[in-house]
């Protein structure tokens, strides 16, 4: 039985007291065209071995990642996830951890987050980052949020290189604020020119490194004319592992990198969940989103761990807060340190250099196909352009076991622009056989 509290005589009472006509006014920026017309066409009510029966039958019709050649990316790569991460994570102190409000009880919790923030600091070249956010997209809004913040400025640059999804949520969160959102064409060629859209209203400029179309660009350049012109650089990541070949976003001129940091310690998991890394520099600290542990000294004199700055709302007064994030990806944060400290320096950087020499391979076995690259530069991820229409190839593809990429025309629909062009991603999990396998079935069908 339901357990349904309120009554429909308390439910107009709370209608009354906020001024909205029905439950469904509360909906209202909901566009018409995501509204269901009639229920789910799933049975009312099952016995459990009923709908184990069912749900692992419908799950049955998924392709795992790792049964067939994996070549999908487009800011969810497969990598590797050694054992032990998942081993430590499901630990008890852990996995029934929340929220460390009391530290005198949290300082298992506390220590990994200020773990998990140095490692992040480190990565990005930057001098101080959060206890993680929720993905990559959200913590691109937060910084742009951020910047508006800091320099009291209410524009927006988003450069053509930048996820469309890290796009379409920051104009969501940016929608109903005073702010000019300038979002610059996809950038297929890679000669868009974003130091010229910057202006003097002009809060920060978003990019990608590596971009959505795979390619690696210099960013000292836009960092050096965001900063004569008073704006932050953001820049935006979708794949950590490039840090391990890499320079720094912080050595480049960063203000603020919003990252996602998925691919460390946490599988693809058919879609999430996902770990938003944030960092700045030390002199925005106090306009940075969500929470920062930090290193402190009890009353003994023995090093401990408390949260240093709490900035959402429900820390501080609304007026105040920085941001609505209302948790961190606790045991995803955990997943990505026990990964990078396993990795130690040396492991993240070889692995990232067994990401680019197999996309090195990948290049030239599709060059050797007679297969259009256009990145003149990649790390692990680059686009091609075929003959004709890419997103039923890649259906064929898939049908005969093999997963060739994204079709670009899934991120940027309703162009016929992008309709033939492809993006792959080669990762440590590839192999030679997948390679010869994916540049074999791509010339027999182009």
């Amino acid at each position: 039985m339901r357990y349904l509290p309120l009554t429909d005589s308390d439910r107009q009472d709370m209608l009354g007291a906020i001024g909205a006509p029905s439950v469904d006014a509360l909906f209202r920026d909901v566009p018409d065209s995501v509204h269901l017309s009639a229920p789910v066409d799933l049975p009312s009510h099952q016995g459990e071995l009923e709908v184990e029966r069912a749900l692992t039958a419908m799950a049955a019709e998924n392709v795992a990642a790792g049964s067939v050649p994996f070549f999908l990316g487009a800011g969810a790569y497969r990598h590797h996830v050694p054992a032990s991460v998942d081993h430590l994570i499901q630990r008890g102190e852990f996995l029934t951890s929340y929220t460390p409000y009391q530290p005198e009880v949290s300082q298992g919790t506390l220590q990994y987050l200020f773990e998990f923030q140095t490692q992040v600091a480190l990565i990005t070249g930057m001098d101080v980052a959060n206890a993680s956010m929720y993905d990559g997209a959200t913590s691109c809004a937060e910084a742009a949020l951020m910047a508006r913040r800091v320099t009291r400025r209410p524009d927006v640059v988003l450069s053509g290189g930048l996820h469309p999804h890290y796009t379409e949520t920051t104009e969501t969160l940016l929608k109903f604020l005073d702010s000019k959102i300038e979002v610059m064409p996809p950038d297929i060629e890679g000669d868009e020119d974003v130091i010229a859209r910057i202006g003097d209203g002009t809060a920060c400029v978003i990019v990608q490194y590596p971009d959505m179309f795979g390619r690696v660009r210099d960013l000292q350049p836009i960092a050096d004319a965001c900063h004569e012109a008073g704006a932050l650089l953001v820049v935006a990541m979708s794949e950590i592992v490039a840090l391990g070949a890499l320079r720094a976003p912080g050595d480049l001129g960063a203000d603020i990198v919003a990252a996602e940091g998925r691919s460390l310690g946490n599988p693809l998991n058919f879609g999430g969940p996902y770990v938003g890394l944030f960092a700045t520099r030390e002199k925005y600290v106090r306009q940075m989103p969500g929470r920062l542990a930090g290193e402190t000294e009890d009353v003994d004199g023995k090093r401990g761990w408390v949260l240093t700055l709490s900035t959402r709302e429900q820390h501080i007064r609304r007026e105040k807060a920085t941001s609505n994030i209302c948790t961190n990806s606790g045991l995803c944060a955990l997943a990505f340190t026990i990964h990078l400290s396993l990795l130690g320096e040396e492991g993240f950087r070889r692995l990232a250099a067994l990401n680019h020499a197999k996309t090195v391979s990948l290049a030239d076995s599709l060059a050797k196909a007679g297969l259009e690259i256009v990145n003149d530069t990649f790390f692990n991820e680059l686009t091609l352009r075929l003959g004709s229409p890419a997103a039923p190839l890649v259906d064929r593809l898939a049908a005969d076991g093999i997963l060739a990429g994204v079709p670009m025309s899934r991120l940027l629909p309703g162009n016929d622009d992008f309709a033939n062009l492809l993006l792959v991603s080669a990762t440590e999990t590839v192999t030679d056989e997948d390679i010869e396998r994916l540049c074999a079935a791509l010339k027999e069908a182009v």
